[in-house]
């Protein structure tokens, strides 16, 4: 086998390491696969089959008569027996584990049933008690139980597919740059600061930054965005990102573990393995039902008998109890539901860490955001133009972009930035100097141009004209930067230079108004700049100068107020807020602390994705509530009915009966919970 083929099936192990993993959280099937069940399930049909068609009750039943030759009396014991070992095992093993654990449960159940039918069943074989045996229904009971656990773990499975997916973005093999050449070497075998090429069209093998060439990036995978996204030197890659027609050297920041997309792996991984209060009050639920069907199954047997029943009828019913009352649809009807919310909400760029967190987010009256990095871009952009007469915007953007071109300044970058976001052309300029505490000067296309502040006015004693300098004070009154565009002694334009706001936060704002739900902005810039931007994204309550140790002070003084609060923030900053919230939300291009403080990870930076939480979170809670209701509620009707109180009308209920209710009750809630797929999010 090549190298390549070597990594994929080490990277393979690892997957199935973690599946493995992830199956154990599932006590009920540890050490089990989807496999073993289909496996098992389908050879103990094919061994049913022959011990249903000679069986007394059923040939009674659909008057019928066997064929009958020397030993034919001993196939429904021996198949039965070979039905309960092989196929019937797997249910005493994880009873054993339940009992071990001192956590009895739905396992407990069923080895109890298949158990007390199998030695009761060769009791009446060997004729030392005179009754019917119970193989045919041991053996439809078994088969019937294997088949609902191949369908479970098989939903189960298909819900943490976005893990799989997520793996198959990483490359095997890297092309590293060495002295004299290149090598292609397994990326396992990357580290830290190596330089490596990454070809058109090939998948980034490591997270890194741009040292040398440009080229457009597909990133739709990690981060959701569908426009390709333009890197060039000294701008980071992630590792399982798609390179386009270019060309990159890219030097290693993060390879195997400490990669992007294997910590978006972690996340799932971990967040699929945590608990809601939902799956804890189904455990104790399921518990409880434990105890009550046990309790059920001996007082059937002890009122029977004490009303005269006979033996083989007595212990049918107990049986009957047993199986009809297993909780096994309650113990799926959640963890289901959870591990597809959680998949669902990968898929759509919301990574959830903790699943109270999803849970808690219907309950949601009022949503905090961090303004620099999450509403804001938390880099210069011009937000606002303004020109004297007879001169375009666009024109003059386009010039004051080629001047402040070969600049450092932050501010300059922000002009720079905003004509290459529009889609412009920068002109190249010609002659660039700096004007030392004041602007700088260079020629576009033939024609010198200075671009400056207020300083620069007062040394060259200009005169600015009415429109421009009314625009530029208001904009110094909202806390923002004025940059000024001359020409000849004449001033052309005034920029309003600020923090820009993105254009998604508008869309967010507004939604998350029509759900009802209040905003606040919290931010530690003075009042003017806070308000300017609450009052383009129409927010009413803001908190500004807010020092970073007192931003959990003003979560708490809204919880006070008995509101349901998520914070929303990305920095290193925002961490303590985001842990006292009720729900923190951190942005996915933030700091690493951020995101490790928060509930749920927004992927793509998207502040809109919030309302999406708030939906996916209404939807799940709702189909939890249907499965609960189902799988606990239909016991009931179930167990009296098991028990045979409506014995005297002449309904009764066999243990294979009991089976296919208790059975449907499980497809019934797996098939519920898939439908939680339908859910636009």
């Amino acid at each position: 086998m090549n190298e390549a083929g070597t990594h994929q099936q080490d990277h393979g192990h690892d997957q199935s390491r973690n599946d493995k993993s992830n199956e154990n959280d599932h006590g009920k099937h540890e050490g089990h696969s989807p496999d073993i069940f289909r496996d098992r399930f389908w050879l103990s049909l094919v061994l049913t089959l022959p011990v249903v068609y000679w069986s007394d009750h059923i040939q009674m039943l659909l008057r019928y008569q066997a064929p009958e030759f020397p030993g034919s009396a001993w196939i429904p014991p021996v198949l039965g027996t070979i039905i309960f070992f092989y196929g019937g095992w797997v249910f005493v093993q994880g009873a054993w584990r339940e009992l071990k654990l001192r956590l009895p449960g739905m396992m407990v159940l069923i080895a109890l049933a298949i158990t007390t039918a199998f030695v009761f069943s060769w009791i009446v074989h060997l004729r030392l008690i005179d009754a019917s045996a119970l193989w045919w229904e041991l053996a439809t009971l078994v088969s019937i139980m294997l088949l609902g656990h191949w369908i479970e773990m098989r939903s189960i499975n298909q819900a943490r597919g976005a893990l799989k997916e997520l793996a198959k973005f990483l490359p095997n093999m890297a092309t590293r740059i060495i002295d004299g050449g290149e090598e292609t070497v397994p990326v396992r075998e990357l580290s830290e600061g190596d330089l490596i090429l990454v070809r058109p069209g090939e998948s980034i093998p490591a997270d890194g930054v741009v040292r040398r060439g440009w080229s457009d990036v597909n990133e739709a995978m990690i981060t959701g965005e569908s426009q390709l996204v333009k890197k060039e030197e000294a701008d980071r890659v992630i590792a399982g990102t798609i390179n386009g027609s270019g060309s990159l050297r890219v030097e290693v920041t993060g390879t195997g573990e400490d990669t992007k997309l294997s910590g978006i792996m972690r996340l799932v991984a971990e967040a699929q393995q945590s608990k809601s209060r939902a799956q804890h009050l189904a455990d104790r639920a399921a518990q409880l039902l434990t105890g009550v069907a046990l309790g059920s199954g001996v007082l059937t047997f002890i009122i029977w008998q004490f009303l005269g029943a006979s033996i083989d009828f007595t212990m049918v019913r107990a049986v009957t109890v047993l199986v009809i009352a297993c909780p096994h649809a309650l113990g799926l009807a959640v963890p289901l539901v959870v591990a597809i919310s959680t998949s669902l909400g990968a898929q759509g760029g919301l990574l959830v860490r903790d699943r109270r967190g999803l849970e808690e987010a219907r309950n949601l009256d009022t949503v905090i955001f961090d303004k620099t990095g999450t509403l804001t871009m938390g880099q210069h952009r011009v937000v606002e133009i303004t020109v004297d007469q007879g001169i375009e915007e666009k024109e003059v953007l386009r010039i004051a972009a080629g001047v402040e071109s070969e600049s450092e300044h932050p501010i300059a970058r922000g002009i720079v930035k905003t004509v290459e976001d529009r889609g412009m052309v920068v002109p190249v300029p010609a002659g660039f100097q700096s004007i030392p505490g004041k602007g700088v000067a260079a020629s576009v296309e033939g024609t010198e141009y200075h671009i400056g502040g207020p300083a620069l006015l007062e040394a060259e004693g200009l005169q600015v004209p009415p429109v421009i300098r009314e625009a530029a004070n208001a904009a110094a009154g909202r806390g923002q930067a004025t940059i000024y565009l001359i020409r000849g002694g004449q001033v052309l334009a005034v920029f309003a230079i600020a923090d820009a706001i993105r254009k998604e936060s508008y869309e967010a704002v507004r939604t998350l108004h029509e759900r009802g739900i209040e905003v606040v902005m919290l931010t530690g810039d003075a009042h003017a700049v806070a308000e300017a931007v609450a009052q383009e994204l129409e927010i009413n309550t803001i908190f500004a100068e807010v020092l970073p140790e007192d931003k959990a002070s003003k979560v708490r003084e809204l919880q006070v107020q008995g509101k349901k609060v998520a914070m929303v923030g990305d920095g290193v900053n925002d961490a303590p807020a985001l842990a006292t919230a009720d729900i923190g939300i951190a942005i996915g291009a933030g700091t690493d602390v951020a995101v490790e403080a928060g509930h749920i990870v927004l992927i793509r930076s998207d502040p809109r994705d919030i309302s999406q939480i708030v939906a996916l979170s209404r939807a799940t809670y709702r189909k939890m509530l249907q499965n609960l209701w189902w799988a606990a509620g239909y016991n009931i009707f179930a167990i009296p009915l098991a028990a045979g109180v409506l014995a005297p009308w002449g309904v009764l209920l066999s243990p294979a009966v009991g089976a296919v209710l208790m059975s449907a009750s499980t497809i019934i809630v797996a098939t519920n919970a898939q439908f939680l797929k339908r859910v636009q999010i």
